[in-house]
């Protein structure tokens, strides 16, 4: 399996909200970060299930658009636009670390 394709597979799942589909791309002690915090924001797949689930794939103007992808190593980067979250478009990088074909760690950095 590539790097690439747990990443590929988690960001069409978020824009069909399909949250069996999301979390299986993930590993069970999967942890996320919003920098420039170095406390995670969520810790574990259930954490990032129950999160989801309530706070995003709920909202039927969730939608990503993925401007740029890098891959280096076992890291990708993902320049992306998240819609429907507020009044304004979010920009983001998101970098995802890939072990064993599953996404196990992820920075968020958000555009002020």
């Amino acid at each position: 399996m590539s790097v690439v394709s747990p990443v590929e597979q988690q960001f069409a799942a978020y824009n069909a909200h399909d949250i069996e589909a999301f979390v299986a791309c993930f590993s069970e002690d999967f942890t996320a970060y919003r920098l420039p915090s170095t406390v995670p924001s969520l810790q574990g797949r259930e954490a990032l299930r129950a999160f989801y689930a309530g706070h995003r794939f709920n909202n039927p103007a969730l939608r990503a658009e993925l401007l740029s992808r890098t891959v280096m190593g076992n890291k990708v980067f993902d320049h992306e636009k998240i819609y429907g979250i507020g009044e304004s478009v979010i920009e983001n990088m998101a970098v995802y670390e890939v072990h064993d074909g599953r996404i196990i760690t992820a920075w968020f950095f958000f555009a002020q």
